[in-house]
């Protein structure tokens, strides 16, 4: 990143025995904070001790000792956003992250990328002198971009970091995660069987990269952003951390979210007078479950519960070693998540992190034969809807609702050196976007009028430094707005309306229920007033609107939570046009991106290669032991397999052992109806087998590899295959889009499967 040039104070001549030498100030700002920003993922507000959780985080705890806690801080529900906010200090629609970096709607509130008129705070600290290192999930760049071949404007070394270690997308496995270390694809560093977790990996990159910078140059500043993966699904963590809380939650989720609110109330984190709001629609009463069901789950609580202690552990090590080089008591902390509790486990609970993008329907409950799975690299867990109430004590709703349960988190601020009020707790209502213009006050650092030939728009936030020494003094922001995926909220001077259009009956929004809380005096909202004062409520409505006049809010998108009739999840966006590709060729070079569009598609799938016998190993594959699908040769036969989130599994093998020599393998796959078609196996030309498949996406699976399997194999009896590198060479790969009907005994086979639907 380019520092401000100095102007040249010194004297040229002719000879430089006449001349006089002048060297540039060194703009190491060593009289300011370093930066550690904490940021966990669809966390609750009460899953932490310090806000009342009975999970064990004395780590987080005790850097809230040493600072203050924020009781009324505010985010935008969903992940994208809140980080796009928290860069840049501007409200997400107008940054162009409306939603999430998945979805470009094609409009400029949703874009799916952060415009660089927006600047991130990276961008102007490395600009005065800071060292500055990404760490973990980024989920600020569209599918598309996230590819070995750019572009990588926005990815983090485009974004004002000089080191970045962590992966892209929304989720990741946390024992086999895609990886980025700079703008570059790269392994784990070792497997879970060798004790690799994620989380850990993250904590040990961040000490590698602060002591590196402090042993060269102990007087320049960092600043760290450690964006955990956890605690978004998959819940996964080491097994000794999940058994420590057997059965702990045997009492359910209600028993659970009783004592939270006792203990929130005794540690003042809310206000003496708050009150547990009423069961919502989306969770379950735990009394209306059976034994057998209540076993099941609460064991999914226990792996949350594990997975938010182990994390703690991490973000200990890297404070402790903060503390063992002398650097904690000038290191500015900011701790907080980027929404609330998650609900979209369903009531069951999922073992597949994908399910409910896929079907509109909660994954069936698991046998408690499969409970002891939950948690490690074999599944992928999202906990149930109870418990995400549970997590998110007092609030109402969760992520993706604009109820103060979706946007109500955690904040903590510690600044050892500088902070008076150790342990305080402020009560003044703020929003992540006034995080940008804190630190920049603290670090008395101005915006740049320009980053990188960017003229730079205006900030939305306010500083709220005011509130560091001064507890009782009144709230400065007088209002903020909320809108998430067609959920709408607008907060004023200590008075709230919401709109929950993800239970509206019908897609039209002006149907939509506007509720109406006196926040000042009802901090979960747990009081609907729109009755009561409908005035006031119309006067909130039209200043939401002003508002996302003002913001860049509109056009209204719909739920993937909706529960209107007829509804379908998969159908609610407009994305992007696709490219009309017909034909792709990848070579074996090929490091990682995603692979060929085959959903609703006949396709052709040719692999040319070299055998011999004893050759093994995966020929293409996209996804992993939790769902996708690949080309592989395993003991002298072709095999495909097709992983639908790992509740289903398809498997063809050929009906011969593979010839010796220059071959053309293929796997063939015509459409017969939506989410169902038909596949065979070819060897040179020949049918080799066949296959009926039945899912939606009938190929899905992300992240695409050529010549092995991109993080295990998709078939979950190769677990110890790993990655399972084919042994030799592949010269190409190629997908033809327009397969031609010109066999007659596969015709047959189509007419058969439509008869038989």
């Amino acid at each position: 990143m380019a520092k401000e040039k100095q102007e040249y104070q010194g004297v040229i001549k002719t000879h430089y025995m006449d001349s006089t030498p002048w060297w540039p100030e060194d703009s190491s700002r060593k009289d300011t904070p370093n930066i550690l920003y904490i940021l966990l993922d669809d966390t609750g507000y009460s899953d932490v001790g310090c806000y009342g959780s009975l999970i064990e985080t004395p780590n987080i705890d005790a850097i809230a000792a040493d600072g203050l806690r924020y009781r009324d801080f505010h985010v935008n529900a969903m992940c994208s956003p809140t980080r796009a906010s928290l860069l840049s200090g501007c409200n997400s629609h107008t940054a162009g992250m409306g939603f999430i970096a998945e979805i470009n709607m094609g409009f400029p509130g949703y874009q799916g990328s952060v415009g660089h008129e927006y600047g991130f705070i990276s961008e102007t600290l490395v600009r005065n002198g800071y060292a500055t290192y990404a760490l973990g999930k980024w989920h600020l760049v569209a599918p598309e971009n996230r590819t070995s071949a750019g572009p990588f404007d926005q990815w983090p070394l485009g974004r004002g970091f000089e080191k970045n270690y962590g992966f892209l997308g929304a989720a990741a496995g946390q024992f086999y995660p895609e990886l980025v270390r700079g703008n570059e694809f790269v392994s784990p560093p070792k497997t879970p069987e060798e004790g690799y977790h994620l989380s850990e990996d993250l904590a040990d990159r961040a000490i590698s990269y602060i002591g590196d910078l402090k042993s060269i140059n102990p007087e320049k500043p960092f600043f760290c952003y450690l964006a955990f993966g956890a605690h978004h699904s998959p819940l996964q963590a080491p097994k000794e951390y999940i058994n420590r809380y057997k059965g702990k939650f045997d009492e359910g989720w209600d028993v659970y979210r009783e004592k939270v609110f006792k203990k929130q109330k005794e540690i003042g984190i809310i206000p003496a007078d708050c009150e547990l709001p009423a069961q919502d629609y989306v969770a379950a009463k735990w009394d209306t479950l059976t034994e057998k069901e209540k076993r099941i789950l609460a064991r999914y609580m226990e792996v949350y519960a594990g997975f938010v202690s182990h994390t703690d552990a991490q973000i200990g090590r890297v404070v402790d070693y903060l503390k063992k080089i002398g650097q904690y008591n000038n290191t500015l902390i900011v701790f907080m998540t980027d929404n609330g509790a998650s609900a979209e486990g369903g009531r069951w609970g999922s073992t597949s992190h994908g399910y409910h993008y896929t079907t509109e329907k909660d994954q069936p409950l698991i046998g408690e034969e499969e409970m002891e799975s939950l948690g490690s690299a074999d599944v992928k867990v999202s906990y149930p809807s109870g418990w995400a109430r549970a997590c998110n004590a007092p609030l109402r709703m969760y992520k993706s609702w604009t109820h103060c349960g979706g946007i109500k988190v955690p904040l903590i601020i510690a600044y050892p050196d500088k902070l008076k009020d150790k342990g305080g707790i402020r009560t003044q209502y703020h929003h992540v976007i006034d995080i940008n213009q804190t630190v920049l006050e603290l670090c008395n650092i101005e915006q740049p009028a320009e980053i990188n030939g960017v003229s730079q728009e205006p900030k939305h936030g306010m500083s709220m430094t005011y509130t560091f020494d001064n507890p009782g003094e009144k709230t400065r922001r007088h209002v903020q707005y909320y809108e998430m995926v067609g959920n709408r909220g607008i907060w004023a001077d200590g008075w709230k309306a919401v709109a929950d259009h993800a239970v509206n009956p019908t897609l039209d929004f002006s149907k939509d229920n506007w509720e109406l809380f006196h926040t000042d005096i009802d901090f979960s909202e747990s009081k609907n007033l729109a009755a009561q004062y409908p005035e006031k409520l119309q006067e909130l409505i039209a200043l939401w609107w002003h508002e996302a006049g003002k913001y860049g809010v509109l056009p209204l998108a719909e739920s993937h939570l909706k529960r209107a009739e007829n509804f379908n999840s998969k159908k609610m966006y407009r994305y992007a046009p696709a490219k009309p590709v017909t034909h792709y060729t990848y070579y074996p070079e090929f490091t990682s991106g995603p692979g060929p569009r085959l959903a609703q598609a006949s396709f052709t799938a040719k692999v040319f290669l070299t055998y011999k016998p004893g050759d093994e190993g995966a020929l293409f594959a996209a996804g992993d032991n939790n769902g996708g699908y690949g080309l592989y040769i395993q003991d002298k036969k072709l095999k495909f397999h097709n992983n639908w989130l790992a509740l289903k599994q398809y498997h063809i093998d050929s009906d011969i052992d593979l010839p010796a020599g220059e071959l053309e393998l293929a796997f063939d796959f015509a459409l017969t109806r939506p989410g169902a078609g038909i596949g065979r196996l070819l060897i040179n030309g020949r049918p080799s087998g066949n296959m009926y498949v039945e899912s939606q996406p009938l190929f899905g699976g992300g992240t695409f590899g050529i010549g092995k399997f991109p993080f295990i194999s998709v078939a979950g009896d190769m677990k110890e295959k790993g990655k399972f590198p084919y042994t030799n060479r592949i010269d190409r790969v190629e997908f033809d889009m327009e397969r031609p009907m010109d066999d007659m005994d596969f015709m047959l086979e189509l007419e058969e499967a439509l008869r038989n639907e």
